[in-house]
Protein backbone atom coordinates (compact mmCIF):
# COMPACT_ATOMS: atom_id res chain seq x y z
CA UNK A 1 0.00 0.00 0.00
CA UNK A 2 1.50 3.93 -0.64
CA UNK A 3 0.16 7.16 -0.14
CA UNK A 4 -0.33 8.89 -3.09
CA UNK A 5 -1.42 12.21 -4.12
CA UNK A 6 -3.91 12.30 -7.88
CA UNK A 7 -1.97 14.69 -10.31
CA UNK A 8 -4.22 13.73 -13.23
CA UNK A 9 -6.32 11.93 -15.05
CA UNK A 10 -5.48 9.71 -18.22
CA UNK A 11 -7.95 9.36 -21.18
CA UNK A 12 -7.60 7.00 -24.00
CA UNK A 13 -9.35 6.14 -27.33
CA UNK A 14 -7.57 2.60 -27.45
CA UNK A 15 -7.49 0.36 -23.94
CA UNK A 16 -7.48 -3.07 -22.88
CA UNK A 17 -10.72 -4.60 -22.49
CA UNK A 18 -9.96 -4.75 -18.70
CA UNK A 19 -9.57 -0.82 -18.11
CA UNK A 20 -13.09 -0.07 -20.33
CA UNK A 21 -15.52 1.56 -18.03
CA UNK A 22 -12.77 2.53 -15.62
CA UNK A 23 -11.08 5.71 -14.18
CA UNK A 24 -7.54 6.04 -14.88
CA UNK A 25 -6.04 8.23 -12.26
CA UNK A 26 -2.13 9.56 -12.37
CA UNK A 27 -0.78 9.42 -9.19
CA UNK A 28 2.58 10.58 -7.07
CA UNK A 29 3.87 8.68 -4.29
CA UNK A 30 4.40 10.50 -1.25
CA UNK A 31 7.29 10.62 1.11
CA UNK A 32 6.80 10.43 5.08
CA UNK A 33 7.20 14.40 5.32
CA UNK A 34 4.95 15.29 2.76
CA UNK A 35 6.97 15.98 0.08
CA UNK A 36 6.08 14.19 -3.84
CA UNK A 37 8.16 11.95 -4.96
CA UNK A 38 8.98 12.48 -8.76
CA UNK A 39 8.26 8.72 -10.55
CA UNK A 40 4.06 8.60 -11.26
CA UNK A 41 2.22 5.59 -12.43
CA UNK A 42 -1.64 5.10 -13.34
CA UNK A 43 -3.79 2.97 -11.44
CA UNK A 44 -7.47 2.62 -11.80
CA UNK A 45 -9.78 4.35 -9.59
CA UNK A 46 -12.00 2.39 -7.28
CA UNK A 47 -12.89 5.01 -4.61
CA UNK A 48 -14.06 7.84 -6.51
CA UNK A 49 -11.09 9.77 -6.24
CA UNK A 50 -10.37 13.25 -7.90
CA UNK A 51 -7.40 15.23 -8.85
CA UNK A 52 -5.83 16.69 -5.42
CA UNK A 53 -6.75 13.84 -3.25
CA UNK A 54 -4.42 11.74 -0.86
CA UNK A 55 -5.19 8.03 -1.79
CA UNK A 56 -4.23 4.96 -1.09
CA UNK A 57 -3.54 3.05 -3.64
CA UNK A 58 -2.71 -0.68 -3.91
CA UNK A 59 0.06 -1.64 -5.91
CA UNK A 60 0.12 -5.77 -6.22
CA UNK A 61 -1.47 -7.22 -9.18
CA UNK A 62 -3.29 -9.86 -7.60
CA UNK A 63 -5.34 -7.99 -5.12
CA UNK A 64 -5.95 -5.41 -7.52
CA UNK A 65 -7.69 -8.14 -9.93
CA UNK A 66 -9.62 -9.33 -7.39
CA UNK A 67 -10.88 -5.83 -6.24
CA UNK A 68 -11.90 -5.18 -9.97
CA UNK A 69 -12.92 -8.98 -10.11
CA UNK A 70 -11.31 -9.60 -12.74
CA UNK A 71 -8.35 -12.79 -12.21
CA UNK A 72 -7.01 -12.19 -16.20
CA UNK A 73 -7.12 -8.46 -16.27
CA UNK A 74 -3.32 -6.74 -16.41
CA UNK A 75 -3.91 -4.30 -13.84
CA UNK A 76 -1.29 -3.81 -11.19
CA UNK A 77 -2.14 -0.23 -9.74
CA UNK A 78 -5.98 0.30 -7.74
CA UNK A 79 -7.19 3.54 -5.89
CA UNK A 80 -8.94 2.02 -2.67
CA UNK A 81 -9.44 4.78 -1.00
CA UNK A 82 -9.56 8.20 -0.28
CA UNK A 83 -7.81 9.72 2.69
CA UNK A 84 -9.37 12.55 4.80
CA UNK A 85 -6.26 13.57 6.78
CA UNK A 86 -2.74 12.21 7.03
CA UNK A 87 -0.79 12.69 10.99
CA UNK A 88 2.51 12.14 11.43
CA UNK A 89 4.06 11.80 14.93
CA UNK A 90 7.86 11.37 16.01
CA UNK A 91 7.95 7.72 14.89
CA UNK A 92 7.46 6.02 18.61
CA UNK A 93 4.91 3.76 18.48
Amino acid sequence: MFICRVVGTLVSTIKHPAYQGRKLLLVQPMHLTGNAEEETFVAIDAAQAGVGDAVLVMREGSGARQIVANPDAPIISVVVGVLDSVEMTDGNL
